[in-house]
């Protein structure tokens, strides 16, 4: 991938069949793909300029968004990404890495979202977990899809490097039942302001 040093590509898959001893339907597919590679930016001299990652970070996009399609294995529902940055580079590094340049292409993998990703970024030692967290891929405010799945990886990230992860689910949580707008009724707000415009 020009422009990035990719050391490794790991990919999480869960699958929750019960929550509180029932089901109310299909299982809960969640995956997260998660891309280590070097930061350009580690112990170099502050940079206004972030385009060494912003710019490749498109490709990762397009890599990590068809891993979690095929992960989960059918349709997707919730999206979100996370980074961890190593000890030798900026919080904002790791902000360079997801913004809409990454986030575009990500979504396109998997049929694209209107909703804006959930995130966050977090600096750290190698093992560090992370809680990514997910949304509803068309509206933020459907509160069944608020969910998160956890990462980490041994030996990453290194002081000098960016692990970016992308993530996904294929539905809601098992036995949602705290109101907020459904997924259905977000559905039909999108398609009467579809109609009407």
């Amino acid at each position: 991938m020009a422009g990035l040093e990719i050391r490794k590509v790991v990919t999480f898959v869960e699958e929750v069949r019960t929550e509180g001893g029932r089901s109310d339907g299909d299982p809960l597919v969640k995956a997260a793909v998660a891309v280590v590679f070097r930061n350009p930016y580690a112990g170099r001299e502050f940079s206004e300029d972030l385009a060494e990652i912003v710019e490749p970070s498109a490709d990762l996009g397009v890599l990590i968004g068809e891993r979690c399609r095929d992960a989960v294995g059918g349709p997707i529902e919730s999206q979100g990404k996370a980074v961890l940055i190593g000890t030798a580079g900026e919080q904002e590094h790791g902000n360079a890495a997801k913004t809409t340049t990454f986030g575009n292409p990500f979504r396109e993998a998997f049929d694209g979202g209107r909703a804006w990703l959930a995130s966050t970024t977090k600096r750290c030692a190698p093992g560090a977990t992370v809680d990514v967290p997910l949304a509803f891929k068309d509206e933020i405010w459907v509160r069944s899809h608020y969910d998160t799945i956890t990462v980490a990886i041994a030996d990453a990230p290194a002081p000098d490097e960016i692990v970016l992860i992308g993530a996904v689910a294929s539905r809601g949580r098992l036995n949602a039942r705290l109101g907020g707008k459904t997924r259905e009724q977000a559905l039909a707000d999108i398609a009467a302001e579809e109609a009407g415009s």
